[in-house]
């Protein structure tokens, strides 16, 4: 058993936490406003310009891997800042630095809820970069889905499917929604210049 969650290779991910979805919970919301508050008791709020949910659990009415998706928009200076790391370590969160790819520049994700033994407790993501990183776009993929639910049933059956597919392949399955993901941002740009 390895002894910390940095030392998990991919097979360990995998494995350990494969793709599980579950029918949406109404009580993700008032799980992320706990961590929020949480967050914000214990973290300097002059870190932060925008604290909000995202992810597949914060689109009423499509299933979800019960994860609590959180996006942090820091000002630029931040971005890798020490201090502001240490203390998300404090409140039990691990750190990665998400490097550079295409169009999207660095950002940290944090983790919390992950085990080495693959136990089971509430898994949080944090994605946390400056409002202008591309990666930003997300929340716009969310409110775009929240706004179209015919168009978030689409999204649940493609995760369905990724889901069976690729139970124990989190990277195929993440790759396998990049071009509806890309289609879905579209849309969003479109509706907000028409």
């Amino acid at each position: 058993m390895k002894n910390s969650i940095y030392e998990f290779t991919r097979e360990d991910w995998n494995t350990l936490y494969p793709i599980h979805l579950e029918d949406h919970n109404p009580e993700w919301k008032t799980i992320f406003e706990k961590e929020k508050e949480l967050i914000l008791s214990n973290i300097d709020s002059t870190y932060f310009e925008k604290i909000e949910h995202f992810g597949s659990s914060s689109i009423p009415g499509i299933k979800s891997k019960p994860y609590i998706d959180i996006f942090i928009i820091i000002p630029e200076a931040y971005l890798f800042d020490k201090e502001l790391i240490k203390a998300f370590e404090n409140l039990g969160y691990f750190h990665f630095e998400v490097p550079a790819r295409e169009d999207i520049e660095a950002y940290s994700s944090f983790g919390k809820g992950y085990r080495v033994d693959g136990k089971k407790e509430q898994i949080f993501h944090i994605h946390m970069c400056p409002s202008s990183n591309i990666v930003c776009e997300q929340l716009g993929f969310r409110d775009y889905l929240i706004a179209n639910p015919e168009k978030a049933r689409a999204y649940e059956n493609l995760k369905i499917e990724l889901a069976n597919k690729f139970k124990n392949d989190r990277g195929a399955y993440v790759l396998g929604k990049t071009e509806f993901t890309k289609e879905i941002i579209k849309l969003w740009k479109a509706s907000k210049t028409s």
